[in-house]
C-alpha cells in the first residue's frame, strides 16, 4: 500500500530538536557597563578590603613566644592546632569553629531577611572575584562597546594581543588566589621559598592548580551562569523573604507607561511615566537581566542599575529612586496610591511635573521595618551563639586531663596483698610555655601513686613535665593495701596542680578490687 501524499508523517527527532531549541538557548555573553555611583563606590570599597584581607593575612605575625609559631592566622594541620592572632583553637574545642558556622548561617539568614542577597551582591567570593576580572578585561578591550566590538571583529593581531593579555592577567590572579590559600596551612614564607624552589609538598602544587583552574573558570569564564546554575542560594533566598525585605526593586508605578519620546507623548495628553527606556539599568548588570521585568532568581542585589536609573534621573531634572530598595509592602502601598490618582499604574504627568517631584503621599522604605519578629529572633539567637562562645573562650582552661582505667586486667594483687590498678593519664599544655604539673590523690585513703619510669618515689611528690602545646602521656599505678580495701570499687580524684601558678584540674576516676575484699 503507497503512503498518502496528504498525509504528514511525524518526525519524532525533529519534533524533539525543535522543543530543545526552544527551552535551551545559547549563552549570549554579558559585557557590564561600568557604573558609577554611591553603591559602586561601595562595592569598590567592600572589594579592596576582602581582597587585602584575603592575600595579605598569612603574612601578618603574631609573636606567641618561642615556642609557637609567629603566623597571626594558621591552620596547622601537622599539630591540629587553629591559630587565630591570640586565640588557639584545639581539637577538642572544635566546638568553637562549629559554632561560628552556625552564626554565619544565622548571619545570612538575617542580612537575607532584611536587605536580600546583599551577601551575594557585595561580598561573595565569585562577585568579588568576578568584579575584579571585569576591571581587568576593562583595562585590555575597554568598556561595554569597545568589548562587543571586539567580540564582533575578526581575528587580528590587535585582537589576539588584547585577548591574550587579558587571559595571561586572569590566570596570574587566579594563580596569586590559589597561592595565598595555602599559607594559610603552612608558615606563609618558608612554604614560598619551598614552592618557588621546587621543594614543597605535592599537595600544596595540587591545591594550587586546582584553585587556580576554578577560580580562572569561574571568575573569568563562567561568572553569572555560577550564580544562576550552581550557586543553591537563589532557590533557598526566597524562604528567608518577607513583604518587609529590602529588594533591589523597579517601581513601575512611576515609571510605566515607559516612553523614549515623553514630550511628544505628553503634548498629545497621553499618561506617560519617568522610565525613558534607555537600558542603561541593563546595561551595567553584571547578570544580565532586565530589572523592569520585575523580581528574578538572577538578580545578585548588587543595586548598580540604581546607580545607572540614578543617574539617568539627575540629567532629567527628574526625582530619583525611579529603581531602588524598596519592599514588597512599600511597593504595594505606592501602587495603590498611583492608581488611586492616575490611570492605570501611572501616576498623571501633573501629580509628578513639572517641578519632577513625586506625588504627595508616596511612600518610602522606613529602616523601623527591618525591627519585626523574624529579625528580632534570627538577632537574638545571633547574639546568644556569640555570647556563648566568647564566655566559653574566655573562661577555658590552659590545663586538660584525661584518666583511662586499665581494662585488662583491671587490678593486680601484690604478693603482700596489696591491690594495685593502672591507669593512663593525658595532660594537655594548652599554653606556649613548658609547664611542670604535681599529680596527687583525693578521695582514697591509704593510696600511693606511683608514675612509670619516675624515680621520685611514691606519693605527693610526684612531678611530670609538659613542654609547651603538648600532650603528655604517662602510665600511673595507684596501690592501695589489702586492709584499706573497703568496697570493691571505690570512687577518688587524680588532681594535676600546676606548681608555678597554680591552676587545678581534676578527673573522676575508679579504683577496682577483687570480690570479698574489704566486705
Amino acid at each position: 500500500m503507497s503512503p498518502d501524499p496528504n498525509f504528514e508523517t511525524f518526525d519524532a527527532e525533529a519534533v524533539n530538536a525543535k522543543h530543545n531549541r526552544e527551552l535551551y538557548a545559547a549563552r549570549q555573553k554579558i559585557h557590564p557597563k561600568r557604573a558609577s555611583g554611591s553603591f559602586r563606590s561601595l562595592k569598590w570599597v567592600i572589594m579592596a578590603i576582602t581582597l587585602g584581607i584575603y592575600y595579605i593575612t598569612p603574612w601578618l605575625r603574631w609573636d606567641r613566644g618561642e615556642f609557637a609559631p609567629d603566623q597571626a592566622v594558621l591552620i596547622d594541620m601537622a599539630s591540629r592546632r587553629f591559630y587565630f592572632f591570640f586565640i588557639d583553637i584545639w581539637p577538642h574545642e572544635f566546638f568553637f569553629v562549629a559554632g561560628l558556622l552556625v552564626m554565619a548561617g544565622i548571619g545570612l539568614f538575617l542580612v537575607t531577611s532584611t536587605v536580600g542577597r546583599a551577601w551575594c551582591g557585595y561580598t561573595c567570593p565569585q562577585t568579588v572575584w568576578v568584579d575584579l576580572f571585569l576591571v581587568v578585561e576593562r583595562f585590555f578591550e575597554g568598556d561595554r562597546n569597545a568589548r562587543i566590538k571586539l567580540d564582533a571583529a575578526p581575528w587580528a593581531a590587535t585582537k589576539l594581543i588584547k585577548r591574550t593579555s587579558k587571559h595571561v592577567a586572569w590566570l596570574l590572579i587566579s594563580l596569586a588566589t590559589g597561592g595565598a590559600w595555602i599559607f594559610y596551612f603552612a608558615d606563609a614564607p618558608t612554604l614560598l621559598k619551598d614552592f618557588v624552589t621546587g621543594n614543597a609538598a605535592f599537595v600544596a602544587y595540587a591545591t594550587v592548580g586546582v584553585l587556580t583552574a576554578t577560580t580562572y573558570v569561574f571568575g573569568g569564564l563562567m561568572r553569572e551562569q555560577v550564580c544562576t546554575y550552581m550557586c543553591p542560594w537563589p532557590r533557598i533566598q526566597a524562604a528567608m523573604l518577607d513583604e518587609h525585605s529590602l529588594t533591589v526593586t523597579y517601581n513601575d508605578w512611576r515609571g510605566e507607561p515607559r516612553t523614549r519620546h515623553a514630550k511628544k507623548a505628553i503634548a498629545a495628553g497621553e499618561v506617560v511615566g519617568d522610565c525613558v527606556d534607555c537600558n542603561a539599568c541593563v546595561a551595567v548588570c553584571p547578570m544580565g537581566i532586565d530589572i523592569r521585568d520585575g523580581q528574578q532568581l538572577e538578580c545578585i542585589t548588587c543595586a548598580l542599575c540604581i546607580d545607572a536609573c540614578d543617574g539617568v534621573m539627575s540629567k532629567l531634572g527628574r526625582e530619583k529612586g525611579l529603581i531602588s530598595y524598596s519592599t514588597l509592602f512599600t511597593y504595594n502601598q505606592n501602587m495603590a496610591i498611583a492608581t488611586a490618582n492616575g490611570s492605570g499604574s501611572a501616576i498623571q504627568p501633573e501629580l509628578v511635573r513639572p517641578q519632577g517631584r513625586l506625588a504627595a503621599g508616596v511612600q518610602h522604605f522606613n529602616w523601623r521595618n527591618v525591627i519585626r519578629t523574624r529579625t528580632l529572633i534570627y538577632t537574638a539567637i545571633y547574639g546568644l551563639i556569640g555570647i556563648g562562645l566568647l564566655l566559653a573562650l574566655f573562661m577555658r582552661s590552659s590545663l586538660d586531663v584525661n584518666v583511662l582505667h586499665d581494662r585488662n586486667p583491671q587490678f593486680v594483687q601484690l604478693s603482700d596483698g596489696s591491690i594495685r590498678n593502672g591507669y593512663q593519664i593525658k595532660i594537655l599544655n594548652m599554653r606556649t610555655e613548658p609547664r611542670s604539673f604535681r599529680i596527687a590523690l583525693d578521695g582514697l585513703q591509704g593510696a600511693t601513686l606511683k608514675l612509670e619510669g619516675s624515680d621520685l618515689g611514691q606519693g605527693e611528690g610526684q612531678i611530670l613535665d609538659v613542654k609547651a602545646n603538648q600532650l603528655r602521656n604517662v602510665r600511673a599505678f595507684v596501690t592501695l593495701a589489702k586492709d584499706a580495701i573497703a568496697a570493691k570499687t571505690s570512687d577518688f580524684t587524680i588532681r594535676i596542680v600546676d606548681t608555678a601558678s597554680a591552676d587545678t584540674v581534676t578527673a573522676n576516676v575508679r579504683f577496682e578490687a577483687p570480690s570479698g575484699t574489704g566486705q
